[in-house]
């Protein structure tokens, strides 16, 4: 999905070649897989997630602002590769959280946690 979103913003971009675009989208991370992972591969891979939608809001922001100070005279072209660079982001950060949720509830799985002792 990333690698069609990817394209699909490439090929807008080539378009409106002569729109300066400043916003810069934050590097893709990897979901570490929950059936093998340890506790600390899992944690480790939580702050790499919690980081990169930081980073991913300070795109959106950078985004938003970028559109807002071109205001009216934006060109239509302008305005509907931001929108779609806006959705893109917004797409692959729920495809990010989706895919951590389900490697997480695939750890817990393989990795119970034992009952209290009385």
């Amino acid at each position: 999905m990333r690698v069609l979103t990817s394209c699909l913003v490439a090929a807008v971009a080539i378009g409106c070649a002569s729109v300066s675009i400043a916003c810069e989208n934050p590097a893709a991370v990897s979901v570490p897989d929950g059936k093998t992972a340890t506790r600390e591969q899992m944690l480790a891979g939580q702050a790499q997630i919690r980081a990169y939608q930081t980073a991913m809001n300070d795109f959106l922001a950078c985004l938003d602002s970028e559109l807002a100070a071109e205001g009216e005279r934006a060109p239509e072209e302008f305005k509907s590769l931001m929108v779609l660079r806006h959705n893109a982001a917004v797409a692959e950060m729920e495809g990010v959280a989706a895919a951590f949720n389900e490697q997480l509830r695939a750890f817990r799985a393989a990795n119970p946690t034992p009952p209290p002792a009385n």
